[in-house]
């Protein structure tokens, strides 16, 4: 599987912007999607959005048009990084961010989920 380690949160103003990070290591190779969801206080976690391996990417209607997911994953330098760029950032951007990993292993083609350990994004009064 693969380990998450996300970077870039803080405190923003009301309609600020700022840029999360989330670097993969360990099996790189057997990602096929990673992502963004966000916890607010007293609510479940959603997804934000997300991008496969070959470029495609989904943005939950509430964020489209503000926020922009990219991704690098080339083979050559062994690493995978998804990245989230966040604008006009409203009351509902007070919320932990997590990164997430999917894809399978081994012949079996065993599925798995992996977390990063989340990065607080605070707005500011």
């Amino acid at each position: 599987q693969v380990q998450l380690v996300e970077s870039g949160g803080g405190l923003v103003q009301p309609g600020g912007s700022l840029r999360l990070s989330c670097a993969a290591s360990g099996r790189i190779s057997s990602i096929l999607v990673m992502g963004w969801y966000r916890q607010a206080p007293g609510k479940e976690r959603e997804l934000i959005a997300d991008i496969t391996s070959g470029g495609t990417w989904r943005y939950s209607d509430s964020v489209k048009g503000r926020f922009t997911i990219s991704r690098d994953n080339a083979r050559d330098t062994a690493k995978d990084t998804v990245k989230l760029q966040v604008t006009s950032l409203g009351p509902e951007g007070t919320a932990v961010y997590y990164c997430h990993a999917a894809g399978m292993v081994g012949a079996a083609l065993h599925e798995y989920d992996s977390w990063g350990e989340g990065t607080q994004v605070t707005l500011t009064s």
